[in-house]
């Protein structure tokens, strides 16, 4: 399941299509669930659990730990998860941290 601040839910479809316009594909599941049940292509794992410091840390410390270029505070983002739930709680995070 899918969250984004202007849409809480998206479809595989709307998610598509929002790729196509640069948006940075966070996935929250852990990385266990990533082995077992596959990766989301073009997205980067960043679980739940390490979501809050990874968002704040510095941005050359981002790209070497996760290989992408971090988001600013106005980068459109998405997360996923399993079922919805973890990617709502990573969406409420990100907002706290002053991400639009």
């Amino acid at each position: 399941s899918l969250c984004a601040a202007a849409a809480p839910n998206l479809s595989y479809r709307e998610l598509k299509d929002l790729k196509k316009a640069n948006v940075l594909h966070i996935d929250v599941r852990e990385r266990w669930e990533i082995d077992r049940f596959g990766k989301i292509p073009e997205s980067i794992n960043i679980p739940l659990g390490e979501l809050m410091e990874a968002l704040q840390m510095d941005p050359t410390e981002f790209k070497e730990q996760y290989n992408q270029k971090m988001p600013s505070k106005s980068d459109p983002v998405v997360f996923s998860c399993l079922a919805g739930t973890r990617s709502k709680q990573a969406l409420g995070f990100a907002v706290s941290l002053g991400f639009s």
